[in-house]
């Protein structure tokens, strides 16, 4: 299968370069955790550009994208556009996990066990997805 390409707005990159040196504490710790395929061997990239989006956590081969949601993401404003940005990402076939930052700083454990639970179901549904693209 022929790697699919999501585009993104090149000024997308100045930004995500800014956000990953600006790093939350929760974004922080995932990091530590999903880095350098140290978790199952899958290679996630942080402040990744997709579209018109920069999303916290991306991986190709999973077709998974994490996000983190802080005190902002209360209001009703961008629950709006979190659930449009969502959709969008969907639209190309990635599934989207979100965590609320006090769970990643309160109870990581759990929010690791949900993110392998995605992988090992998607393992099961789409066989060596590791050689796509390769």
């Amino acid at each position: 299968m022929k790697r699919k390409i999501i585009p993104y707005h090149p000024k997308l990159k100045a930004l995500a370069r800014q956000l990953r040196n600006n790093s939350t504490t929760s974004e922080i710790k995932l990091w530590l955790e999903l880095r350098n395929k140290q978790f199952l061997g899958y290679d996630f990239h942080r402040q990744k550009p997709l579209l018109n989006y920069i999303v916290d956590f991306y991986c190709y081969e999973l077709r998974l994208v994490i996000e983190l949601d802080g005190y902002s993401h209360q209001f009703e404003e961008t629950v709006i556009k979190d659930a449009f940005k969502q959709k969008e990402l969907e639209k190309w076939g990635l599934t989207i996990l979100r965590f609320q930052d006090e769970e990643i700083m309160c109870d990581i454990t759990n929010a690791l066990k949900e993110i392998e639970g995605y992988i090992i179901n998607f393992e099961k549904t789409h066989p060596y997805p590791s050689q796509e693209g390769k």
